[in-house]
């Protein structure tokens, strides 16, 4: 994509979970719908174009908060299985941030459809990370409160990027995303497509193709890159609360990433820069969306999506070759 010209036909962006979700916020009815209308007011400029769309979400902060209620609450309600939590949360954030893009639309004299879809995307059962949970997902907790809740609830915790600590659940490569041509055929007639939340409901298949859901939570960004594959999508984007990707983040060598290619990408994943619970998944999966055969990712925060995707704004994952680009 020539950067500032020409604007992809087939898009995929992915917004983070605590874009959607910020810290501090109580998680109330109101709050969401408050914080959606502002998600809809950062993306209506890309919501208008005339292209084939499909978003995605992260839902690790509204799982943990269901996790938390169902802590709670035992013994008196049955807790759900982490899949079932998934979906639930999955299905809740499409509905809210569905609602608040066609309102968005509307307002705009637009009137183009979304349609939010509750995705399934397969895991392999063998997969070690069922061995070694790593996914965090939920609240920030000091040290102490994570002491406690690892021997009251035999919870998984660990500290989080220097944030806090928080709880850990196994976290899968996906592998396939199911009915993927659904969602294929509703963008392909126009419709914004909100499709493989919180990375997918968690599901794996056995010989006769009959499915089961699995303790588990996808990393959202793996889900997005891989789907982005599937569809042949154009440009990636993985908006999220920080403007630009950074080298020695914390540290007084800290540079943000303008445009980076994918042989410098790798390098700087190899050297350690990005934190596995914080920048390391969004970049992993530029990176194999890039290696895949897209033709450009986009890292960026989410209030800068238009400026994002003009070149004006984020940080830009480009082919090894700048010929390969020219003529997006």
């Amino acid at each position: 994509m020539a950067e500032g010209s020409d604007i992809p036909r087939r898009l995929l962006i992915a917004v983070g979970g605590n874009a959607i979700q910020p810290a501090g916020m109580r998680g109330t009815a109101e709050e969401q719908v408050k914080i959606a209308a502002s998600t809809a007011r950062a993306l209506l400029p890309i919501l208008e174009l005339d292209n084939e769309l499909v978003i995605t979400h992260g839902n690790g902060p509204a799982v943990g908060k269901v996790l938390m209620r169902q802590a709670l609450a035992q013994p008196q309600v049955v807790p759900m299985s982490l899949d079932i939590c998934v979906a639930d949360t999955q299905g809740a954030t499409a509905y809210i941030l569905g609602q608040a893009f066609e309102n968005a639309l509307r307002e705009a004299g637009n009137p183009r459809h979304v349609v939010g879809l509750v995705t399934q995307v397969e895991v392999d059962p063998d997969d070690p990370a069922f061995h070694r949970p790593s996914k965090p997902v939920g609240y920030f907790f000091s040290k102490e409160q994570a002491d406690g809740l690892q021997k009251g609830m035999g919870w998984t915790m660990r500290e989080d990027a220097g944030r806090g600590w928080r709880l850990v659940v196994p976290s899968p490569e996906p592998k396939h995303v199911c009915d993927v041509s659904l969602v294929e055929a509703l963008m392909s007639r126009g419709t914004v497509v909100i499709a493989g939340g919180g990375g997918g409901v968690p599901v794996v298949r056995n010989a006769r193709g009959v499915r089961h859901g699995v303790e588990a939570v996808i990393d959202k960004d793996l889900t997005s890159a891989l789907m982005a594959k599937i569809l042949n999508v154009d440009v990636m984007m993985i908006l999220t609360a920080v403007s630009k990707v950074a080298i020695n983040f914390g540290a007084p060598g800290q540079r943000d990433l303008d445009r980076v290619t994918l042989i410098e990408a790798r390098r700087y994943a190899s050297e350690g820069h990005f934190a596995e619970g914080s920048m390391g998944p969004k970049v992993s999966a530029a990176i194999r969306f890039m290696a895949n055969g897209g033709r450009h990712a986009i890292i960026a925060h989410l209030n800068e999506a238009m400026a994002a995707l003009r070149g004006e704004a984020g940080t830009h994952f480009l082919a090894d070759d700048p010929t390969a680009c020219a003529s997006h």
